[in-house]
């Protein structure tokens, strides 16, 4: 499938079939502006065209700066007007008192289904986006210095009213020692890999001073001492900086994250393993934030497209603009858990093109600590902003008022409706800045944690990940484009999953099984109780497909005796590691396969 406007076309007729409206003239639309466009068109124009419609629900009228660069007739644009007729009035651009919601899904779905294609990003588009990582910094020098004590003061006490028991825990964690680091599969700015990162020969005298003893943390235990006469340790300006590198994220604008050294890293888990377990089982912090599952607030932001209590805010650079300084106020008195959160902080970042830069915000995406941080943060600011519109201090008993009302996952943030204009206003005031175009909080429009609801009906799409897959080799793709398939066949696109079905079939030789959800397989997930069974396993019975599993052996990357050692008394829970060949092989695979075998259809 070479070209992406032939799966359009399909899904479009599909959709066109469910709704009664002839889409060739649409087609043709696509057609000739991604001719004149490109591949932007649909990965930049229709999902702002998409944004544009969902502002449109969310306010239930289409607004003259809607739909720019679209020709219009009457109040609509004419691009997907057979759609756009059964949801707003064609003259006014009203929304109709009983809008269809097949019609609201297809214009979402065609809007949106190249918006999140992994392609990199032009140079000028990732160097204005490395550009603006440096503005946020400054933009938050330039905030600090407009904060009152007054605010501040208020920050600090509610923080402590909500968070004050973790941080208490936290932090006597922290003061006896009880806090475990552990390294992670990725890659680290100093470039250990694997079992490399068991043999630490770099640590930070802020890391020592700040409570992780590298007698404790790189050694097994105190009888390995002299191991550390091969540690070098870092002053303040001898510490590597982070790598801040452009990833994909959308055509338009890639995602801007920063690889942290590897000792960092190591003692950034320690802290956040804690601080993220103890968030989500304390009272009152638990119902508030979460890490782990995002079905909370999609249940809540589901309930407030009906009746309209909630508002579902998103923010734009959200990690970026947490500032060090508000961090401080937040842990100021826990001060061993300030000095750990401190200590393991990285002050630097390496910008490809512009230098060293130190840095104001707390940290970027790719600290351990980015995501429990700025949640508390978020929390606390919302709750600040909630005090103020009321107009009277907080107490414990008006907390759990709130609860099931207020709700915050990363930079998704649930509030009341009602003060909203609070909370943005807070929020400003502490350099955030609210997406206005993912946040709602009129209408019957609401957007959470990957959810998007109208009117308590899931209007959410299926979003192509990755381009076509052209051969076997093209395992990254392949794998995607199953996923994307079977999520097809559960949305109802039976022609738009033939075509994907012939073309899959054809590159994977012949071998796409109907399986299970489960099966290790790729293969077609149908949901009709019908499988593809070529034999038996003799031992469990297990009925059998041959088709092709994914095949992703780590690196090989030996380990020291010591190193050993080190990993096995940090080895999480009481069963042995899964991999026998662990300490031979270790580390996130540098390629990925695979390969033609028998497996289970279940």
């Amino acid at each position: 499938m070479k070209s992406p406007m032939l799966l359009w076309r399909v899904i479009a007729e599909d959709l066109g079939d469910r709704c009664r409206v002839c889409t060739t003239r649409d087609f043709e639309t696509v057609t000739r502006r991604s001719e004149h466009e490109g591949l932007s068109f649909l990965t930049i124009t229709l999902p702002r065209f998409g944004r544009d419609f969902d502002e449109a629900l969310s306010q239930g009228v289409v607004a003259h700066a809607h739909f720019a660069g679209f020709q219009r007739k009457g109040g609509l644009p004419q691009f997907l007007g057979g759609f756009l007729e059964l949801v707003f009035s064609r003259k006014s651009g009203v929304l109709l008192n009983v809008p269809n919601l097949s019609a609201i899904v297809a214009i979402r779905q065609l809007t949106r289904l190249c918006s999140k294609v992994a392609l990199p990003c032009s140079y000028d588009r990732e160097r204005y986006a490395l550009e603006q990582y440096i503005e946020t910094d400054k933009e938050l020098e330039a905030v600090e210095m407009l904060w009152d004590d007054e605010e501040i003061h208020r920050f600090q006490r509610l923080s402590r009213l909500l968070f004050g028991r973790v941080f208490s825990y936290m932090d006597n964690l922290h003061a006896t020692g009880q806090l475990v680091p552990k390294h992670g599969p990725g890659s680290t700015a100093d470039h250990l890999l694997g079992n490399e990162k068991y043999d630490l020969l770099e640590w930070t005298k802020r890391l020592e001073h700040g409570g992780f003893h590298s007698v404790d943390f790189i050694l097994p235990n105190s009888r390995f001492w002299m191991n550390l006469e091969n540690v070098k340790f870092l002053s303040p300006g001898e510490e590597r900086p982070v790598k801040v590198i452009p990833v994909p994220k959308t055509l338009e604008t890639p995602r801007i994250i920063a690889i942290e050294p590897t000792c960092m890293q190591y003692a950034q888990q320690a802290v956040a393993e804690r601080l993220v377990q103890s968030l989500e089982t304390f009272t009152v912090s638990r119902d508030f934030v979460g890490f782990t599952d995002q079905v909370p607030n999609q249940r809540l932001a589901k309930s407030a497209s009906l009746d309209g209590s909630l508002a579902t805010l998103d923010l734009s650079e959200a990690s970026d603009r947490v500032s060090n300084q508000l961090v401080t106020y937040l842990l100021r008195g826990y001060t061993h858990l300030l000095d750990a959160v401190a200590s393991c902080r990285s002050v630097t970042a390496d910008v490809p093109g512009f230098g060293l830069h130190s840095l104001t915000k707390f940290a970027s995406m790719g600290s351990a600590l980015t995501f429990p941080i700025e949640a508390v943060v978020f929390t606390t600011i919302v709750f600040c902003g909630i005090e103020s519109a009321i107009g009277r201090r907080l107490a414990y008993k008006d907390l759990q008022v709130f609860v099931g009302q207020v709700r915050i996952y990363g930079d998704d943030i649930i509030v009341p409706t009602e003060y909203a204009q609070a909370v943005m206003g807070t929020l400003g005031l502490f350099g955030f800045k609210v997406n206005r175009h993912k946040s709602f909080w009129n209408g019957k429009f609401r957007e959470s944690c990957g959810k998007e609801y109208f009117n308590g009906h899931d209007v959410s799409v299926v979003k192509l990940r990755e381009v076509s897959p052209s051969s076997l080799r093209d395992v990254k793709e392949i794998v995607s484009w199953v996923d994307f398939r079977n999520q097809l066949y559960a949305a109802g696109f039976s022609s738009s999953v033939d075509l994907i079905d012939e073309h899959l079939t054809k590159i994977l030789k012949g071998y796409f099984p109907q399986v299970g959800p489960d099966s290790p397989l790729l293969g077609r997930v149908n949901g009709n109780g019908s499988f593809d069974i070529h034999s038996m396993d003799p031992r469990t019975h297990q009925f059998l497909a041959k088709g092709w599993k994914v095949s992703a052996d780590p690196p090989k990357s030996q380990i020291s005796g010591e190193g050993a050692l080190l990993k096995y008394f940090l080895k999480r829970g009481s069963l042995p590691t899964a991999d026998k060949k662990h300490l031979l092989r270790s580390g996130r695979p540098r390629a990925v396969g695979i390969k033609l075998s028998k497996g289970p259809v279940l």
